[in-house]
């Protein structure tokens, strides 16, 4: 692993950026209807649920990423493979993150541009900050994570202004019941952004202050999931629910619909920009994990030496669906029945083997004793 230290602040400005990822501007839990906010708000519990699970799992193994103590709790050869599932996971991750990107940007702002150049510059931009180091990836989210709260500010105050706001649009409460509520929170809100936190089960042996783990990780999940919430009922109080289900980026749908005195209009680029940042970051954090569990498991010197050969490997996957409704499919197939493995599934195995070798020792000091 590479020799480096983050603070407290630099993991929170990190988790912070990367809950809200491409989930700020896609149709968020939009399968509640117009319930999707209170089914981001169960899908955030269950997101701290799941860190419970993964904060067990640092505390009995604090100096070790997730694919050092998968092979401590599997066995070598079982827990090595677990592991390459988990990179192979975070990098498939990562082209569905650089394609989305790469659609909003061609079908708002660029639609001149082939996909494929936004992709590749994306991708090199990454790979030039993943080459100096955490550290500076971290240091960086500092600053922008200021950015991006000004970016919301002036984004909510513009719409308020605007007088786009309806909030007939939001009621009634509960107008299906609450199963889809529930399938929703359970297949797509907690899975996605909150279940993919388990990414930062690799970065925790940087922190400088570990004994702070659960405060700051705690205080990020639930900041921007309420972040989350309030977006998702901001477009529909201003789209309405039919507009908001046939647009494929409704924030930026929302911001669209600003026009103060026929001279403040044209805001799409608050949306792009908030997009890159929050993009860049969590493909970065994937793609930092990735490297350094390959690095773990396959005994290499550094991440540097093969951050190109699978950068160029990301570029291609996201460029394999022919579509973005093929491409949406293939996210929503990940979502629903595979990623619940390695959020949920995996390190719940992890901690039931890592309880009952604990119950074993503890008989065996007392029979010593």
């Amino acid at each position: 692993m590479e020799k480096a230290k983050i603070s407290i602040i630099q993991l929170f400005a990190m988790m912070f950026i990367f809950d809200l990822g491409t989930a700020l501007v896609i149709s968020y839990g939009i399968d509640a209807k117009k319930d999707a906010w209170l089914a981001i708000l169960l899908g955030m519990f269950e997101g701290i649920v799941f860190f419970f699970i993964y904060y067990f799992l640092f505390r009995q193994y604090s100096n070790l990423p997730l694919t050092g103590y998968t092979r401590k709790i599997f066995g070598k050869y079982l827990g090595w493979i677990i592991g390459l599932l988990y990179i192979i996971y975070f990098l498939y991750t990562i082209t569905h993150n650089i394609r989305s990107f790469g659609e909003l940007l061609v079908s708002s702002t660029m639609p001149k541009t082939p996909l494929l150049v936004i992709n590749i510059l994306l991708v090199l931009a990454i790979c030039y900050v993943l080459y100096l180091g955490i550290e500076v990836l971290a240091r960086t989210s500092e600053v922008f994570i200021v950015i991006l709260i000004l970016f919301g500010l002036l984004g909510n105050l513009l719409v308020f202004f605007s007088g786009n706001i309806e909030l007939n649009n939001l009621q009634p409460i509960f107008e299906h019941g609450w199963k889809p509520i529930l399938k929703t929170a359970l297949l797509e809100t907690s899975p996605f952004p909150f279940g993919q936190m388990v990414v930062f089960t690799m970065l925790l042996p940087y922190l400088n202050r570990p004994e702070l783990v659960k405060k700051v990780w705690l205080s990020a999940l639930i900041s921007s999931g309420l972040a989350l919430c309030w977006t998702a009922s901001l477009n529909i109080a201003v789209l309405g629910i039919e507009e908001m289900e046939r647009s494929t980026f409704p924030l930026l749908s929302t911001i669209g619909k600003v026009n103060l005195f026929d001279f403040i209009q044209r805001l799409d680029v608050i949306v792009v920009f908030t997009l890159l940042i929050t993009v860049f970051f969590k493909t970065s954090i994937f793609f930092y994990c990735a490297l350094i569990g390959i690095v773990d498991l396959f005994k290499l010197k550094n991440h540097q030496q093969i951050i190109l050969p699978i950068g160029c490997i990301l570029i291609f996957g996201s460029m394999i669906a022919s579509n973005f409704s093929e491409h949406k499919e293939k996210d929503e197939y990940l979502d629903n029945y595979i990623s619940v493995y390695f959020y949920i599934i995996i390190p719940l195995l992890m901690l039931l083997v890592t309880l009952i070798r604990n119950r074993f020792k503890r008989k065996d000091r007392l029979e010593i004793k």
